[in-house]
């Protein structure tokens, strides 16, 4: 939430205000309001998951953090702070007295501190103004002091001097250089589970390692909360630059022992080389940071390199996301929803809840080239949440409409199950919705539960207590089918359209779905056949006792208002037919 004054003739100052409640947001903002020489703009946030969105991915001139917004140590939580947030100023909070205080934090990294027991607008204003102006003389100033990497801490401005210098140098002697921008996969859940300490050794172990694979003349800093930097010069003396990087691939790969555990990490990383990819450090991070964002796209550890058509693809993808992040706000998403039917009384048993852009400009988006985009950068998390919403929305409505069992399906991607939260969100939401939770359905696929097996296998099992069914999608193109069946709580398969498109043209697909069903029924698991088009694919499935069927041949994918429509209609011809 962000408040903005509108004094006339101030500097405008952006304050990160970290404090769970909002009476004391408010309290704050009071107190910040209404100065002569600073309009402040404050944005609130009381969760520690947002804060991490918010300090890697926005500018503030100054943290305002109450002492009991923390991981579970003040200590690690600042240099938390101070390492994400690019060494924004930290403002520090607490009820205890300054000379109980103050020392204490403040040597862990705070710039300032305030009791809240005698704090009034003077004192408040006065800290942030003298922060902000602290800040804006250390931004101004030439030679900014570094920080070593083995301390933990971020400089990019040190960073970018050290890319420039080496540029220089390799333009002055007609040679290669090489970037490598590494970001390890999904930082944020091990802040989460192993707390800031044990981040901070973990990334410093890592550092260690990286740098054991390198020579002396490269430069290796980390730039970012979970993000290193390594300046490969003279790129083409030695072992070639395919060698290098597979080096720190197979170095990263491997388990970091921390404190008796053996520590596993995944990273993506992203090779620019100098003068294909740009003669400017700022252009050869960008893209850098693009050929890493590509890596990805990748399980586990991967990498890729910067080329011309990266470029242009990735800039059409960041327009993308862009817009993508504006229709999250805007409300351009709709879900639309497509019935399955019952083959055995051709009743609409229930519907699955799909995805639908409406762009102001392009038009009708299709998933297949927005749902990538929203993976890659995270949305698909949000976006997922906001789906289950109005499917329990629309699962109230479908009961008040005369239609009690209608079941509803919501897709959850594989970025669902890197959110450490995501069972506790899932509850939320169904708890404020106040539905039969029978009636709602999850579906999966069995790449969604690779990152991490374990945590999914205790995700579906919690939500599967509370009465939620699961989904295997796409069942038959994945790689442990058979051991996903055996251990996770999955009702229903769902056979793969593309073994369905080729029933009368491939034997094969006849036989695997023959199996299908048949295993799947042994397990007393119910089997519905996407993508069914013509009759002949009907009659096979029919023939061969599958439970249900979506596709095309009954109904296309349909806002709210249509399918309501559909089943009045369908209910009507029923009740004709008696």
């Amino acid at each position: 939430m962000t408040l903005v004054p509108t004094e006339a003739n101030t500097s405008q100052v952006e304050i990160l205000v970290l404090t769970p409640e909002y009476a004391d947001f408010l309290w704050l903002a009071s107190l910040l309001s209404g100065d002569a020489e600073m309009s402040a703009d404050l944005t609130w946030c009381s969760d520690l998951v947002d804060c991490d969105d918010l300090i890697r991915n926005t500018r503030f001139d100054v943290i305002l953090w109450d002492c009991v917004f923390h991981g579970g140590c003040e200590s690690g939580f600042i240099r938390y702070l101070m390492a994400s947030g690019d060494e924004t100023p930290i403002l520090a909070l607490s009820a205890e007295a300054s000379d109980e205080r103050a020392t204490e934090l403040c040597n862990s990294g705070a710039a300032d501190y305030l009791s809240r027991r005698f704090l009034d607008h003077r004192a408040l204003r006065r800290a942030a103004r003298c922060l902000w102006y602290r800040q804006q003389l250390r931004e101004s100033a030439q030679g900014r002091p570094g920080r070593d990497l083995v301390s933990g801490f971020i400089n990019r401005d040190l960073f970018f001097d050290r890319l420039q210098n080496a540029l220089t140098r390799a333009k002055k002697a007609s040679r290669r250089l090489t970037l490598l921008h590494i970001n390890l996969d999904d930082f944020r859940s091990f802040n989460e589970s192993f707390g800031y300490r044990q981040s901070d050794q973990l990334l410093l172990a890592l550092a260690k390692r990286l740098r054991a694979q390198l020579r002396r003349a490269d430069s290796l800093m980390r730039i970012g909360g979970d993000e290193f930097g390594i300046i490969i010069e003279r790129a083409d003396d030695g072992p070639n630059l395919a060698q290098i990087v597979r080096k720190i691939v197979a170095a990263l790969g491997e388990p970091v022992q921390l404190d008796g555990r053996a520590i596993v990490v995944s990273a993506s990383l992203g090779v620019a080389t100098y003068p294909e990819a740009g003669d400017s450090p700022e252009n050869l991070l960008r893209r850098a940071n693009h050929a890493m964002f590509e890596a990805k796209r990748d399980p586990g550890t991967s990498y890729r390199y910067y080329d011309r058509e990266l470029h242009i693809t990735a800039g059409h993808q960041l327009r993308l996301e862009a817009d993508l992040r504006n229709a999250l706000r805007g409300n351009e998403l709709e879900v639309f929803y497509q019935p399955r039917i019952d083959l055995a009384t051709e009743e609409v048993r229930g519907v699955e809840c799909l995805l639908r852009w409406k762009h102001p400009e392009r038009g009708l988006v299709g998933p297949d080239e927005f749902i990538p985009v929203a993976e890659r950068s995270g949305l698909i998390v949000p976006m997922g949440y906001w789906v289950i919403e109005q499917a329990c929305k629309r699962l109230q409505e479908s009961r008040e409409l005369g239609y009690p069992q209608l079941v509803f399906a919501v897709n959850l991607s594989f970025r669902q199950f890197h959110d450490r939260k995501m069972t506790e969100t899932i509850f939320r939401i169904i708890f404020n919705a106040n539905i039969d939770t029978s009636l709602l359905e999850l579906e999966l696929t069995e790449s969604a539960m690779m990152h991490d097996p374990e945590y999914a296998q205790l995700c579906l099992q919690e939500l599967n207590q509370l009465g939620i069914s699961f989904a295997l999608d796409d069942f038959g193109t994945g790689f442990s089918s058979l051991s996903n069946l055996q251990h996770l709580p999955i009702s229903q398969v769902k056979i793969d359209k593309s073994f369905v498109h080729g029933l009368g043209h491939s034997a094969d697909a006849e036989h695997i779905i023959r199996a299908i069903i048949s295993l799947a029924h042994s397990l007393q698991i119910s089997v519905v056949a996407e993508g069914v088009e013509t009759e002949g694919q009907l009659e096979f499935l029919r023939q061969q006792q599958c439970d249900e069927i979506q596709g095309f041949y009954y109904a296309r994918p349909m806002p709210w208002e249509a399918l309501v429509e559909f089943l009045d209609n369908r209910n009507q011809a029923a009740c004709l037919q008696l």
